[in-house]
C-alpha cells in the first residue's frame, strides 16, 4: 500500500506544469459604470476580441477572465484588485484605465508577485523611480505623447498656447510633458475638477480673453464631447485650433461629428496604420461590435496578445515568474503597431504619429495618419528607473 502511495505522488510531481494548470485566470479591472463606461466597454471588447483570435485560450491554456468595475474611484480599484488576488487567485491583472486607479492598485500586485499588464494608465512615477518588475504597459508613459505633441506644435508654428486638463495625475503628467518640448509661450493653464466638472464656461471665457494661437486639451470620453460642444457654442471653433490628447476618440467622435474636424493629436496607434495585425483587428472589431475601435480597445487587444505570447513561451508554467517576465520583455508577437519593444522600465519604445480628424471618402468623420512625429520614441522618465536587463 505504501509503495502505491509513493508511486502516485511520484507521478503527480512528474506531470508538467502546463498540464496541471488547466485554466489561466485573468482579472480585468476597468471602468464599467458612470460617464466613462463606454471606454471600459471598449477595453473589454478589445480584450475579448484578442481572446477570440486565440480561440479563447491564451498561451494554449483555457482562459477565464473576471471583469471588475472601478466606478472611476481609486479606492474601489484597489478593493477589486485585492479581491482578484486574494479570493479569485488570478494569474494576471490587466486593464487599469486611469493613473490614480493604477497607483492605488499596483502595490497590491507587487506584494503578491502578480504581473499587472496596464492597458492605458502610465503615471510618471511607475515609469521612473517606482518602476517595477511586476508591471508592463501596452500603451505609453503618461507624458510620452504630449512630449511629442510639443514638437508637433513647434513644427506648426504655434507660439502662444492655452493648456486645459483635468486636475489629477494624468492631466498634470501630460501637461508637464508638453511644456518640456513646446518652445512657445503658455498664455493660460487651467486644471478642472475631476471627475465632477463638465461645465467649462469659465475656462472658455479665459481662452477667449487670452486669444492664443492654439488650445491643447486632454479630456477623455464624454468630457471631450462636452468640451468641444461648449467650445463651438462659445464661438471659438474655427478661430482657435484645438490640439488634443484623447479629447477626441473613436467612441465620442460619432456624437461630436463635424465639430471635431481638424483636431490634431499625437498617437501611438491610429486605425489606418498598415500592419496586418491592425488591419485584421479593425476589420474584425468593426464586424463584431458594429463600431470602429478606439485606441482603448487596441491597447486591450495587444494586452491579450502579450499575455498569450508570454504564457506560450513558458509552455504554461506560470510558476516560473522569472521566465515569464523574460518572455513578457521579449513581446514576441505581431501587434497592431508592428513588433513591440520594451524599454528598461517596461514601457514601450514606439512610433508617435500625428493624427487628424477628417472626413473620410465614405463620408464619415474619422482619423487619418498625417505623419510621423517621433520614431522609436522612449519616454523621458526611463533613466530614473533602476531596472537593468
Amino acid at each position: 500500500m505504501l509503495k502505491k502511495i509513493v508511486l502516485a505522488m511520484t507521478v503527480l510531481v512528474a506531470v508538467p506544469a502546463a498540464a496541471q494548470q488547466k485554466t489561466l485566470k485573468i482579472g480585468y479591472v476597468t471602468i464599467l459604470s458612470g460617464p466613462l463606461a463606454n471606454a471600459g466597454e471598449d477595453y473589454r471588447n478589445g480584450f475579448e476580441l484578442g481572446l477570440d483570435h486565440r480561440n479563447r485560450m491564451l498561451g494554449g491554456l483555457k482562459t477565464e477572465v473576471i471583469y471588475a468595475d472601478t466606478q472611476l474611484k481609486p479606492e474601489v480599484a484597489k478593493q477589486m484588485t485585492d479581491k482578484l488576488i486574494e479570493s479569485d487567485k488570478v494569474d494576471f491583472l490587466t486593464g487599469y484605465a486611469f493613473s490614480n486607479e493604477l497607483l492605488a492598485s499596483l502595490p497590491s500586485a507587487i506584494k503578491a508577485k502578480t504581473f499587472l499588464i496596464g492597458n492605458n494608465a502610465g503615471p510618471s512615477q511607475i515609469s521612473g523611480e517606482q518602476c517595477s518588475p511586476w508591471f508592463f504597459s501596452t500603451s505609453w508613459e503618461g507624458a510620452q505623447r504630449s512630449v511629442a505633441m510639443g514638437r508637433l506644435l513647434n513644427s506648426r508654428g504655434v507660439k502662444r498656447l492655452f493648456i486645459m486638463a483635468p486636475n489629477y495625475t494624468a492631466g498634470k503628467d501630460k501637461a508637464a510633458g508638453l511644456k518640456l518640448t513646446f518652445k512657445g509661450e503658455v498664455v493660460g493653464e487651467e486644471y478642472t475638477r475631476w471627475p465632477a466638472q463638465l461645465d467649462f464656461s469659465v475656462e472658455l471665457t479665459k481662452i477667449r480673453a487670452a486669444n492664443p494661437d492654439a488650445v491643447w486639451a486632454f479630456y477623455p470620453g464624454n468630457y471631450g464631447m462636452q468640451f468641444l460642444n461648449q467650445y463651438a457654442q462659445a464661438g471659438l471653433q474655427g478661430k482657435i485650433p484645438v490640439y488634443s490628447d484623447d479629447t477626441v476618440d473613436a467612441l465620442n467622435l460619432p456624437a461630436i461629428g463635424e465639430l471635431a474636424l481638424g483636431v490634431l493629436s499625437a498617437q501611438a496607434w491610429i486605425e489606418d496604420l498598415k500592419y496586418p495585425t491592425n488591419e485584421k483587428f479593425v476589420a474584425d472589431y468593426t464586424k463584431k461590435y458594429g463600431i470602429t475601435p478606439s485606441h482603448y480597445a487596441e491597447q486591450a487587444y495587444d494586452g491579450a496578445l502579450l499575455i498569450d505570447s508570454a504564457v506560450r513561451a513558458v509552455k504554461g508554467n506560470l510558476a516560473d515568474k522569472d521566465a515569464l517576465r523574460a518572455a513578457l520583455r521579449k513581446a514576441d508577437f505581431d501587434s497592431t503597431r508592428g513588433r513591440l519593444k520594451y524599454g528598461n522600465n517596461h514601457f514601450l519604445i514606439e512610433n508617435i504619429y500625428a493624427s487628424e480628424v477628417v472626413r473620410k471618402p465614405d463620408g464619415r468623420v474619422g482619423f487619418r495618419t498625417v505623419g510621423l512625429v517621433s520614431a522609436n520614441d522612449q519616454d523621458l522618465e526611463h533613466g530614473k528607473c533602476p531596472m537593468k536587463w
